[in-house]
């Protein structure tokens, strides 16, 4: 088998496998196999660049950043749909619906489908490939996401016997409940807020300007829809030929979209009312958040005749489920310090059955949401399931409010340790910076003598909740105090056990400079990031010393990043758990390959800053092509930058430098400043 033929056979295996797996949940391979079918298709690929095509699965993550997202116009309006909350209001639309069709008495047939709680997106394909992905937006006018759209597996970058030239393709892009509980793990240990809902990840990330995280973070998508043009003489035969609804979404299927299972053509309305009385329970079986049903007239022709008002389309609703509460006292509001020292307050409360378990607390997401809603202590609170998963407070019932009561104030103090707390000015948590505060410590720790950090092996979860519950260790430098003989007197813990432990921590402190401030679990600060400020400032010293303007000088290293840096730095017990690691015997140096400390050539001294897409190189051999002249490339624009390299879709930072009066380059001055360079 050639090149080619192979190529096109491993395209349509890896095709059909992300289907049973991200579409039908049922897949055929294991992952290994997976991979290895995917390794080599990357490695048939590498070596005959000529057969890469867009809609190969190698391409769903292009890699590039976008400054922001284009504007798309909608050819055919993104509507919302008009309400039903109860039978009444579902009877009325039906017979709305049958005195528009003229159909008297007769029966309308619906299709009854799960309205997913997620981000609405609009796919357009030509000639049977992907080419464009647009969020709703305003309904006329969304944000061209298609490098994200891409990541999304559920989505066939090509489909199957689809139909030629131009359709746009309708649905909701969202996270199962999976994917979101372990999205917020990973958000917590990095230091980041937690989303208060799957709706609510799903459109932040969406939002981000990095392919790359997208596609770790697990969404997902359903299509509901194909969108015809007014024009029938530009439509694709193959849509001309859908005539109904429940026709439509079969096609879609055999096109290899993905369409939620469970939808239903219903027969009249007391087909329909018996639809939405099954699933407000059944729901809760679903992987997914549904806040109800949606709810078509079938017939295509139907449709047109029944056409729309200036928000909703009259042949369409949405049956919204009745949201599960119930009442309670609030007896008191207290806060909980995590691993990554964000304070957050929740409800302990008058215990209360709701949807299926007894519920003694909820959240209260944040302290501006509680100023808000005016929680106190001693209110008797409306609580819900949010995503009949999470209970939270809704509002208090504030006829029922003790005389006495007072407004909730935020503690300025880390309730477990004393230290003072802080907040930045972008964001709404409060924060514990003390590393040692013993609320962080035990996940801390964890983190700590993690491979990618100290690389302490044997020194899991179990050994450190025994360190804890014997406070033999308070902070990352208790470790390296640590005897044999205390290790080997714990549970499941020998000589011998101990022994290799304590080499393995007695190893670690060789290691590089870049692990140990990786390992500090610093907010914002991955391990790309914490090899290039030890590379950079070379000690610890020097790095704890540093103020912002130098850590933003820095390749790579922008505000946001910086300020947290900084704060760590700020924090007395940070300072003494430095010292107290130095004295340790912890190496505080670093050994990676030193920058020019005097930089030559042509923009030696000068500081560069690179935004947008350049169209004949990437990112990182723009920042090699400068770095060679002598650059230092920054990763924010300031008063001391030279100038900016601007490509396509460039934003804040060509905007910054604008108004700071900073040169700017495009690609071709930028290209015969480096060739002159040379």
């Amino acid at each position: 088998m050639n090149p080619s033929e192979r190529i096109l056979e491993l395209r349509k295996q890896i095709r059909h496998h992300e289907e049973q797996y991200y579409i039908h949940s049922a897949p055929e391979i294991s992952d290994e196999q997976f991979d290895r079918l995917l390794h080599e298709l990357e490695r048939i690929e590498a070596d005959n660049p000529d057969l890469v095509t867009v809609d190969s699965p190698t391409q769903r993550v292009g890699g590039r950043l976008v400054e922001g997202f284009a504007t798309v116009e909608h050819k055919v309006p993104m509507l919302s749909l008009d309400n039903a909350y109860n039978e009444d209001e579902l009877r009325a639309f039906d017979e709305r619906v049958r005195k528009g069709a003229g159909a008297g008495d007769s029966k309308i047939a619906y299709v009854a489908e799960m309205k997913i709680d997620g981000l609405s997106i609009a796919l357009t394909y030509e000639d049977g490939r992907l080419v464009r992905g647009a969020t709703r937006g305003d309904g006329s006018r969304g944000e061209d996401v298609t490098h994200n759209v891409r990541t999304i597996r559920a989505i066939p970058l090509s489909l199957r016997n689809g139909p030629k030239g131009s359709v746009e393709i309708r649905g909701e892009v969202y996270l199962s409940r999976a994917a979101f509980a372990r999205m917020n793990r990973e958000r917590e240990a990095a230091g980041e807020p937690l989303f208060a809902n799957p709706r609510n990840a799903a459109a932040g990330t969406m939002r981000n300007v990095d392919p790359a995280p997208v596609a770790r973070r697990g969404l997902s998508a359903f299509t509901y829809q194909v969108v015809t043009d007014e024009d029938v003489e530009r439509r694709p035969p193959e849509v001309v030929a859908l005539g109904s609804h429940s026709g439509t979404l079969k096609a879609m299927v055999a096109w290899g979209l993905p369409v939620e299972p469970h939808w239903k053509r219903c027969d009249g309305v007391d087909e329909l009312v018996a639809f939405c009385d099954e699933w407000a329970e059944k729901r809760r079986t679903l992987n997914f958040d549904t806040d109800g049903v949606v709810i078509k007239v079938d017939d295509l022709a139907l449709r047109a005749k029944l056409g729309a008002t200036a928000k909703f389309p009259r042949w369409a609703t949405a049956f919204k489920f009745p949201a599960q509460q119930a009442h309670t006292k609030l007896l008191r509001i207290a806060v909980n310090v995590g691993r990554t020292g964000a304070v957050t307050p929740y409800a302990i409360l008058e215990p209360v059955f709701l949807a299926g378990s007894t519920i003694s607390m909820a959240t209260l997401h944040n302290a501006e949401d509680i100023a808000r809603k005016d929680v106190r202590d001693g209110d008797t609170v409306v609580v819900e399931k949010a995503g009949d998963v999470i209970p939270r407070v809704v509002a208090p019932v504030t006829n029922l409010r003790p005389a006495e009561s007072q407004p909730f104030v935020m503690p300025t103090e880390c309730p477990v340790c004393g230290s003072t707390l802080v907040r930045d000015e972008e964001e709404v948590v409060w924060r514990c910076e003390n590393t040692s505060c013993p609320a962080r410590l035990r996940r801390s720790l964890e983190h700590f003598a993690s491979r990618s950090a100290m690389n302490i092996e044997g020194l899991g979860e179990s050994l450190v909740e025994q360190f804890m519950s014997k406070s033999v260790v308070h902070d990352y430098a208790d470790l390296y105090h640590l005897t044999v003989e205390q290790v080997a007197g714990l549970e499941r813990m020998g000589k011998k056990s101990a022994a290799n432990l304590i080499a393995q921590i007695e190893r670690s402190k060789s290691n590089d400079l870049s692990r140990l401030v990786y390992a500090l679990g610093i907010r914002h600060v991955g391990e790309k990031a914490a090899a290039t400020l030890a590379r950079y400032f070379r000690t610890m010293d020097r790095l704890m010393a540093a103020t912002v303007e130098q850590l933003q000088e820095t390749p790579e290293i922008g505000p946001v990043l910086a300020a947290s840096v900084r704060s760590f730095a700020d924090e007395p017990r940070n300072q003494a758990l430095v010292t107290k690691l130095k004295h340790a015997g912890v190496n505080m140096d670093s050994r990676a390959p030193e920058p020019a400390a005097v930089p030559s050539g042509k923009l030696a001294g000068k500081t560069v800053v690179v935004t947008g897409t350049l169209k004949s190189m990437s990112r990182e051999e723009a920042t090699a092509a400068l770095e060679a002249l002598g650059a230092k490339v920054a990763g924010s624009v300031s008063k001391k930058t030279a100038f900016v390299v601007v490509g396509d879709e460039a934003g804040s930072k060509l905007e910054k430098a604008q108004k700071l009066g900073i040169e700017t380059l495009d690609e071709e001055a930028f290209r015969a400043l480096i060739m002159d360079g040379q």
